[in-house]
Protein backbone atom coordinates (compact mmCIF):
# COMPACT_ATOMS: atom_id res chain seq x y z
CA UNK A 1 0.00 0.00 0.00
CA UNK A 2 2.39 2.45 1.49
CA UNK A 3 4.96 1.66 -2.41
CA UNK A 4 1.73 2.41 -4.43
CA UNK A 5 0.70 5.57 -2.60
CA UNK A 6 4.69 6.96 -2.66
CA UNK A 7 4.57 6.54 -6.62
CA UNK A 8 1.04 8.19 -6.74
CA UNK A 9 2.98 10.47 -5.41
CA UNK A 10 6.10 11.17 -7.15
CA UNK A 11 4.29 10.72 -10.00
CA UNK A 12 3.15 14.60 -9.64
CA UNK A 13 6.58 15.42 -8.52
CA UNK A 14 8.84 17.79 -11.10
CA UNK A 15 11.65 19.30 -11.62
CA UNK A 16 11.65 22.51 -13.36
CA UNK A 17 15.48 22.90 -14.11
CA UNK A 18 18.79 22.17 -12.68
CA UNK A 19 21.91 23.70 -12.37
CA UNK A 20 24.75 22.02 -10.89
CA UNK A 21 27.17 24.58 -9.29
CA UNK A 22 30.91 23.81 -11.15
CA UNK A 23 32.37 26.34 -8.18
CA UNK A 24 31.72 24.68 -5.38
CA UNK A 25 34.53 24.30 -3.15
CA UNK A 26 33.62 21.51 0.17
CA UNK A 27 37.13 22.61 2.37
CA UNK A 28 37.22 22.62 5.88
CA UNK A 29 34.47 24.83 7.37
CA UNK A 30 36.04 28.52 7.65
CA UNK A 31 34.74 30.11 10.83
CA UNK A 32 34.51 33.48 9.73
CA UNK A 33 34.23 35.96 12.22
CA UNK A 34 31.61 37.91 10.51
CA UNK A 35 29.56 35.24 9.58
CA UNK A 36 28.38 31.96 11.66
CA UNK A 37 30.78 30.47 13.50
CA UNK A 38 31.06 27.74 16.63
CA UNK A 39 30.88 30.64 19.00
CA UNK A 40 27.47 32.18 17.53
CA UNK A 41 26.18 28.39 16.75
CA UNK A 42 26.70 27.23 20.49
CA UNK A 43 25.56 30.39 22.04
CA UNK A 44 22.39 29.97 20.18
CA UNK A 45 21.94 26.47 21.30
CA UNK A 46 23.14 27.11 24.32
CA UNK A 47 19.64 29.73 24.96
CA UNK A 48 17.99 28.24 23.38
CA UNK A 49 17.38 24.84 25.17
CA UNK A 50 16.90 26.98 28.15
CA UNK A 51 13.76 28.20 27.03
CA UNK A 52 10.85 26.76 28.85
CA UNK A 53 9.15 24.06 26.63
CA UNK A 54 12.34 23.78 24.35
CA UNK A 55 12.67 19.52 23.48
CA UNK A 56 14.85 18.41 20.22
CA UNK A 57 12.33 18.32 16.94
CA UNK A 58 11.96 14.59 16.10
CA UNK A 59 14.08 13.33 13.30
CA UNK A 60 11.99 10.44 11.94
CA UNK A 61 12.90 7.64 9.51
CA UNK A 62 11.09 7.29 6.48
CA UNK A 63 12.03 3.75 5.48
CA UNK A 64 8.87 3.27 2.99
CA UNK A 65 10.64 6.55 1.08
CA UNK A 66 13.87 5.05 1.32
CA UNK A 67 13.10 1.33 -0.28
CA UNK A 68 11.25 3.44 -3.29
CA UNK A 69 14.08 5.60 -3.50
CA UNK A 70 16.86 2.64 -3.58
CA UNK A 71 18.93 4.67 -0.43
CA UNK A 72 19.86 3.35 2.88
CA UNK A 73 17.88 5.96 4.76
CA UNK A 74 15.61 8.92 4.69
CA UNK A 75 15.34 11.48 7.62
CA UNK A 76 13.07 13.61 8.42
CA UNK A 77 14.02 16.66 11.14
CA UNK A 78 9.74 17.19 11.56
CA UNK A 79 9.81 21.25 12.90
CA UNK A 80 5.88 20.76 13.32
CA UNK A 81 5.70 21.33 16.69
CA UNK A 82 9.08 23.64 17.48
CA UNK A 83 7.71 25.43 20.88
CA UNK A 84 3.85 25.50 19.51
CA UNK A 85 4.59 27.74 16.68
CA UNK A 86 4.31 25.22 14.05
CA UNK A 87 7.65 25.87 12.35
CA UNK A 88 11.64 26.20 12.30
CA UNK A 89 11.62 30.23 12.11
CA UNK A 90 10.77 29.65 16.19
CA UNK A 91 14.28 29.29 16.82
CA UNK A 92 15.26 32.39 14.71
CA UNK A 93 13.26 35.59 14.96
CA UNK A 94 12.81 34.85 18.50
CA UNK A 95 15.99 34.30 18.99
CA UNK A 96 17.09 37.71 17.17
CA UNK A 97 14.67 39.99 19.19
CA UNK A 98 15.87 37.50 22.81
CA UNK A 99 19.56 38.93 21.79
CA UNK A 100 18.19 42.53 20.99
CA UNK A 101 16.21 42.79 24.40
CA UNK A 102 19.74 41.84 26.57
CA UNK A 103 21.42 44.93 24.51
CA UNK A 104 18.82 47.31 25.68
CA UNK A 105 19.64 46.19 29.09
CA UNK A 106 22.90 46.29 29.28
CA UNK A 107 22.36 49.87 27.92
CA UNK A 108 20.45 50.69 30.69
CA UNK A 109 16.98 50.53 28.73
CA UNK A 110 13.79 48.05 29.62
CA UNK A 111 13.24 46.06 26.42
CA UNK A 112 9.52 47.26 26.72
CA UNK A 113 10.68 50.83 25.71
CA UNK A 114 11.44 49.16 21.95
CA UNK A 115 9.59 48.21 19.09
CA UNK A 116 10.71 45.60 16.78
CA UNK A 117 9.28 44.71 13.09
CA UNK A 118 10.05 42.49 10.30
CA UNK A 119 8.42 41.69 6.74
CA UNK A 120 6.98 38.05 6.00
CA UNK A 121 5.18 35.50 4.72
CA UNK A 122 3.84 34.20 8.34
CA UNK A 123 5.86 32.21 10.14
CA UNK A 124 8.75 33.99 10.49
CA UNK A 125 6.27 37.15 11.76
CA UNK A 126 4.79 34.46 13.97
CA UNK A 127 8.14 34.01 15.87
CA UNK A 128 9.09 37.68 15.94
CA UNK A 129 5.87 38.23 17.61
CA UNK A 130 6.26 35.70 19.66
CA UNK A 131 9.38 36.54 20.91
CA UNK A 132 8.42 40.54 21.40
CA UNK A 133 5.65 39.01 23.40
CA UNK A 134 8.00 36.99 25.37
CA UNK A 135 10.94 39.77 26.10
CA UNK A 136 7.62 42.53 26.42
CA UNK A 137 8.07 44.74 23.35
CA UNK A 138 5.73 46.09 20.51
CA UNK A 139 5.85 44.14 17.16
CA UNK A 140 5.13 45.58 13.62
CA UNK A 141 4.67 42.71 11.53
CA UNK A 142 4.07 43.70 7.55
CA UNK A 143 2.86 41.47 5.41
CA UNK A 144 2.08 41.12 1.47
CA UNK A 145 -1.19 40.61 -0.26
CA UNK A 146 -0.79 36.92 -0.48
CA UNK A 147 -0.39 35.92 2.98
CA UNK A 148 -3.52 33.94 4.23
CA UNK A 149 -5.80 35.32 6.85
CA UNK A 150 -4.86 32.42 9.27
CA UNK A 151 -1.62 33.35 9.48
CA UNK A 152 -1.95 37.27 10.26
CA UNK A 153 -4.61 36.08 13.08
CA UNK A 154 -1.68 33.97 14.23
CA UNK A 155 0.38 37.10 14.35
CA UNK A 156 -2.17 38.81 16.09
CA UNK A 157 -2.44 36.50 18.63
CA UNK A 158 0.98 37.33 20.19
CA UNK A 159 -0.06 41.24 20.48
CA UNK A 160 1.78 42.26 17.12
CA UNK A 161 0.02 44.76 15.02
CA UNK A 162 0.05 43.52 11.49
CA UNK A 163 0.25 45.60 8.47
CA UNK A 164 -0.84 44.72 5.17
CA UNK A 165 1.05 45.89 2.09
CA UNK A 166 0.08 45.66 -1.72
CA UNK A 167 2.23 43.50 -3.57
CA UNK A 168 4.66 40.67 -3.09
CA UNK A 169 7.41 39.59 -0.11
CA UNK A 170 9.66 42.33 -1.61
CA UNK A 171 7.18 45.18 -1.56
CA UNK A 172 6.51 44.20 2.18
CA UNK A 173 10.27 43.96 2.80
CA UNK A 174 10.47 47.72 1.46
CA UNK A 175 7.61 49.03 3.68
CA UNK A 176 8.71 47.56 6.57
CA UNK A 177 12.61 48.97 6.07
CA UNK A 178 10.88 52.94 5.43
CA UNK A 179 8.67 52.98 8.40
CA UNK A 180 11.13 51.29 10.60
CA UNK A 181 13.79 54.08 9.45
CA UNK A 182 11.23 56.44 10.27
CA UNK A 183 10.17 55.32 13.40
CA UNK A 184 13.20 54.21 15.19
CA UNK A 185 12.03 50.07 15.23
CA UNK A 186 14.71 47.51 14.99
CA UNK A 187 13.83 45.77 11.89
CA UNK A 188 14.35 41.71 12.82
CA UNK A 189 14.73 40.24 9.43
CA UNK A 190 15.78 36.65 8.50
CA UNK A 191 17.48 38.56 5.50
CA UNK A 192 20.65 40.52 5.06
CA UNK A 193 21.50 43.05 2.88
CA UNK A 194 24.49 45.58 2.59
CA UNK A 195 24.94 47.25 5.97
CA UNK A 196 22.79 44.79 7.89
CA UNK A 197 24.41 41.35 9.18
CA UNK A 198 23.71 41.36 13.04
CA UNK A 199 20.39 40.80 13.12
CA UNK A 200 20.15 38.42 10.40
CA UNK A 201 23.18 36.12 11.77
CA UNK A 202 21.88 35.63 15.33
CA UNK A 203 18.41 34.65 12.85
CA UNK A 204 20.50 32.28 11.61
CA UNK A 205 22.04 31.40 14.42
CA UNK A 206 19.13 30.42 15.96
CA UNK A 207 18.40 28.18 12.81
CA UNK A 208 21.56 26.29 13.07
CA UNK A 209 20.18 24.74 16.09
CA UNK A 210 18.37 22.11 14.11
CA UNK A 211 21.71 20.59 12.61
CA UNK A 212 23.24 20.69 16.29
CA UNK A 213 20.09 18.42 17.25
CA UNK A 214 20.57 16.35 14.07
CA UNK A 215 24.09 15.25 14.58
CA UNK A 216 23.26 14.52 18.46
CA UNK A 217 20.75 12.01 16.74
CA UNK A 218 22.52 10.79 13.89
CA UNK A 219 24.54 8.59 16.27
CA UNK A 220 26.77 6.27 14.32
CA UNK A 221 25.39 7.43 10.84
CA UNK A 222 26.97 10.13 8.51
CA UNK A 223 24.85 11.84 6.39
CA UNK A 224 25.72 11.79 2.55
CA UNK A 225 23.09 13.76 1.38
CA UNK A 226 20.90 17.20 2.37
CA UNK A 227 17.81 18.36 0.14
CA UNK A 228 17.13 22.25 2.25
CA UNK A 229 14.56 24.04 0.88
CA UNK A 230 15.75 27.90 0.41
CA UNK A 231 13.45 31.10 0.08
CA UNK A 232 16.08 34.03 1.59
CA UNK A 233 18.69 31.00 2.20
CA UNK A 234 18.92 31.43 6.06
CA UNK A 235 17.31 27.88 7.09
CA UNK A 236 20.03 26.46 4.75
CA UNK A 237 22.27 28.60 5.57
CA UNK A 238 22.28 27.95 9.07
CA UNK A 239 22.03 24.46 8.72
CA UNK A 240 24.78 23.98 6.06
CA UNK A 241 27.17 26.21 8.73
CA UNK A 242 26.97 23.80 11.56
CA UNK A 243 27.35 20.98 9.14
CA UNK A 244 30.29 22.49 7.41
CA UNK A 245 31.48 22.73 11.23
CA UNK A 246 31.67 19.73 11.97
CA UNK A 247 32.08 17.40 8.70
CA UNK A 248 34.59 19.51 7.56
CA UNK A 249 36.17 18.52 4.16
CA UNK A 250 33.50 15.19 4.59
CA UNK A 251 30.79 17.44 4.12
CA UNK A 252 27.76 15.95 2.62
CA UNK A 253 26.61 17.00 -0.89
CA UNK A 254 24.45 20.00 -0.13
CA UNK A 255 21.17 20.06 -2.54
CA UNK A 256 18.89 23.88 -2.42
CA UNK A 257 15.06 23.10 -3.51
CA UNK A 258 13.44 26.43 -4.57
CA UNK A 259 9.98 26.62 -6.31
CA UNK A 260 10.58 27.57 -10.16
CA UNK A 261 8.49 30.56 -9.61
CA UNK A 262 11.22 31.89 -7.22
CA UNK A 263 14.45 30.61 -7.96
CA UNK A 264 16.58 33.08 -7.10
CA UNK A 265 19.86 31.12 -5.31
CA UNK A 266 19.55 28.72 -8.99
CA UNK A 267 19.56 31.70 -11.04
CA UNK A 268 22.61 33.22 -8.37
CA UNK A 269 24.46 29.77 -8.90
CA UNK A 270 24.32 29.77 -12.18
CA UNK A 271 25.76 34.04 -12.95
CA UNK A 272 27.98 33.06 -9.31
CA UNK A 273 26.67 36.12 -8.28
CA UNK A 274 23.72 37.07 -6.66
CA UNK A 275 20.69 37.80 -8.94
CA UNK A 276 17.28 39.05 -8.01
CA UNK A 277 14.39 37.09 -9.67
CA UNK A 278 10.91 39.09 -9.80
CA UNK A 279 8.24 37.16 -8.93
CA UNK A 280 5.13 37.69 -11.01
CA UNK A 281 2.99 34.57 -9.42
CA UNK A 282 3.10 33.50 -6.16
CA UNK A 283 3.87 29.17 -4.89
CA UNK A 284 1.86 27.36 -3.11
CA UNK A 285 5.21 27.26 -0.75
CA UNK A 286 4.09 30.62 0.49
CA UNK A 287 8.04 30.51 2.77
CA UNK A 288 10.13 29.94 -0.47
CA UNK A 289 8.58 32.86 -2.40
CA UNK A 290 11.30 34.69 -2.11
CA UNK A 291 12.94 36.77 -5.15
CA UNK A 292 16.84 37.50 -3.49
CA UNK A 293 19.03 35.63 -1.42
CA UNK A 294 20.56 37.05 1.61
CA UNK A 295 24.12 37.97 1.41
CA UNK A 296 24.90 36.03 4.80
CA UNK A 297 22.82 32.96 3.01
CA UNK A 298 25.55 33.29 -0.18
CA UNK A 299 28.45 33.56 1.52
CA UNK A 300 27.46 29.92 3.56
CA UNK A 301 25.76 28.66 0.16
CA UNK A 302 27.98 29.57 -2.26
CA UNK A 303 30.97 27.41 -1.85
CA UNK A 304 28.84 24.66 -0.64
CA UNK A 305 25.35 23.77 -2.79
CA UNK A 306 26.85 21.14 -5.52
CA UNK A 307 23.47 21.29 -6.99
CA UNK A 308 20.06 23.38 -7.20
CA UNK A 309 16.48 22.29 -7.92
CA UNK A 310 13.64 23.93 -8.45
CA UNK A 311 10.26 22.07 -8.30
CA UNK A 312 6.96 22.67 -9.51
CA UNK A 313 4.17 22.75 -6.62
CA UNK A 314 1.69 19.64 -8.16
CA UNK A 315 3.50 17.21 -5.74
CA UNK A 316 2.88 19.58 -2.42
CA UNK A 317 -0.92 18.34 -1.94
CA UNK A 318 -0.51 14.93 -2.45
CA UNK A 319 2.87 14.55 -0.04
CA UNK A 320 0.60 16.51 2.39
CA UNK A 321 -1.81 13.81 2.69
CA UNK A 322 0.61 11.04 2.09
CA UNK A 323 2.67 12.22 5.19
CA UNK A 324 -0.59 12.55 7.70
CA UNK A 325 -1.90 9.21 6.57
CA UNK A 326 1.57 7.95 7.67
CA UNK A 327 4.02 4.96 6.01
CA UNK A 328 4.92 1.71 6.66
CA UNK A 329 7.58 1.79 9.83
CA UNK A 330 6.80 6.10 10.15
CA UNK A 331 4.27 8.00 12.34
CA UNK A 332 1.78 10.15 10.87
CA UNK A 333 3.70 13.34 10.24
CA UNK A 334 1.79 17.23 9.89
CA UNK A 335 3.35 18.35 6.93
CA UNK A 336 3.05 21.93 5.62
CA UNK A 337 3.23 23.09 2.24
CA UNK A 338 7.22 24.00 2.51
CA UNK A 339 7.80 20.74 4.61
CA UNK A 340 7.02 19.00 1.78
CA UNK A 341 9.53 21.04 -1.01
CA UNK A 342 12.83 18.33 -0.20
CA UNK A 343 11.00 15.29 -0.23
CA UNK A 344 9.50 16.77 -3.70
CA UNK A 345 12.74 17.03 -5.25
CA UNK A 346 14.10 13.69 -3.99
CA UNK A 347 11.11 11.57 -5.46
CA UNK A 348 11.29 13.72 -8.64
CA UNK A 349 15.23 13.45 -9.07
CA UNK A 350 14.36 9.67 -8.56
CA UNK A 351 12.81 9.21 -11.78
CA UNK A 352 15.71 10.64 -13.83
CA UNK A 353 18.27 8.74 -14.02
CA UNK A 354 20.82 10.75 -15.20
CA UNK A 355 19.99 13.45 -12.71
CA UNK A 356 19.75 10.76 -9.74
CA UNK A 357 23.05 9.92 -10.97
CA UNK A 358 24.66 13.15 -11.01
CA UNK A 359 23.48 13.45 -7.18
CA UNK A 360 25.52 10.69 -6.58
CA UNK A 361 22.46 9.15 -4.94
CA UNK A 362 22.96 5.05 -4.23
CA UNK A 363 21.94 2.26 -1.84
CA UNK A 364 24.16 4.00 0.59
CA UNK A 365 23.33 7.31 0.74
CA UNK A 366 21.67 9.15 4.08
CA UNK A 367 19.19 11.71 3.19
CA UNK A 368 18.52 14.50 5.51
CA UNK A 369 15.06 16.49 4.66
CA UNK A 370 13.72 19.10 7.17
CA UNK A 371 10.16 18.98 7.43
CA UNK A 372 10.23 23.17 8.00
CA UNK A 373 6.32 23.35 9.11
CA UNK A 374 3.68 21.85 9.93
CA UNK A 375 -0.40 23.38 10.04
CA UNK A 376 0.48 26.66 10.32
CA UNK A 377 -2.51 28.07 8.44
CA UNK A 378 -5.04 25.21 9.87
CA UNK A 379 -7.73 25.80 7.26
CA UNK A 380 -5.44 26.02 4.21
CA UNK A 381 -3.86 22.76 5.90
CA UNK A 382 -7.58 21.05 6.32
CA UNK A 383 -8.53 21.80 3.27
CA UNK A 384 -5.36 20.42 1.69
CA UNK A 385 -5.19 17.38 3.49
CA UNK A 386 -8.92 15.87 3.67
CA UNK A 387 -9.43 15.87 -0.36
CA UNK A 388 -9.40 12.99 -1.90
Amino acid sequence: MSEARISHAATTARISAVVTNTACRQFAFPGLTLSLNKQNMAAALAEISSWPGYGAAPLHSLPAIAAHCGVKTVLYKDEAARFGLGSFKALGGAYAVARLAKQHQADGREPSEMTVATATDGNHGRSVSWGAKRVGCAAKIFIHQQVSGGRARAMQSFGADVIRVDGNYEASLAACKRKAESEGWHIVSDTSWEGYRDIPLQVMAGYSVMASETLEQLGDQQLSHAFLPVGVGGLAGGVVARLWQAMGDRLCKIISVESKKSPCLQQSIAAQTPKLFDITEETLMAGLSCGEVSQLAWEILQPTVSHCLSITDQAVAPLMRLLKRGLDGSPSIEAGECATAGLAAMLAARQDSNLWSALGLNSDSVVLLIGTEGATDPELYQSITERH
